[in-house]
């Protein structure tokens, strides 16, 4: 006999979906005997969402998706995210640091440079905002922390450098792109 039940109509715990990352209510799940472990099925993509007390499997992703990035650069982000999700947050903060080698050179710095020379450029060309510089910083140190030394990260540190990440993605590609370009005067 199977520990869990037949689906069953379910109400109260409301959730963002680890899939579609929509905050919704569920309609649907499938209760364990043990009180503390459910799946809830999302009413909006119909996929399931495993909890065990308050620890729900897959996780909704940290961060939010950023408009008018590069490709590669949107990909990178994307996987930043991603990794978020899986609790894979060491992962996570290598990608942030990544993702400022590769501003860098979208913006015209040369590739194949040292990593803290990509931070000086987007710092010296005005791609970091006023009391920004810390920032760009501490994804520098945290970066170097995860990918050079044996440390894991925590998913506070991941949530730094993916809210920190998406501020500079935004600032520099998604902002200007929402004003819409001057008309030349005569």
């Amino acid at each position: 006999m199977t520990e869990w039940q037949n689906v069953v109509q379910v109400g109260g715990r409301r959730f963002t979906c680890g899939f579609c990352m929509r905050a919704v209510g569920p309609s649907f799940g499938y209760p364990y005997r043990n009180p503390y472990r459910e799946v809830l099925i999302c009413p909006t993509c119909d996929r399931p969402n495993y909890f065990e007390i308050d620890d729900q499997t897959p996780a909704p992703l940290l961060g939010n998706d950023v408009a008018n990035v590069p490709d590669e650069i949107g990909v990178l982000y994307a996987e930043a995210r991603a990794c978020t999700g899986v609790d894979a947050f060491t992962a996570a903060v290598m990608a942030c640091r990544k993702i400022l080698m590769h501003i860098a050179v979208d913006k015209g710095a040369e590739a194949g440079k040292r990593f803290i020379e990509y931070v000086e450029y987007l710092s010296n060309k005005g791609y970091v905002p006023p009391n920004g510089k810390d920032w760009v910083d501490h994804i520098r140190s945290k970066g170097n922390e995860a990918n050079h030394e044996i440390t894991i990260m925590k998913k506070e540190d991941a949530l730094d450098l993916i809210t920190f990440s998406e501020m500079l993605l935004k600032f520099i590609y998604e902002f200007p792109k929402r004003i819409p370009p001057k008309k030349p005067t005569s």
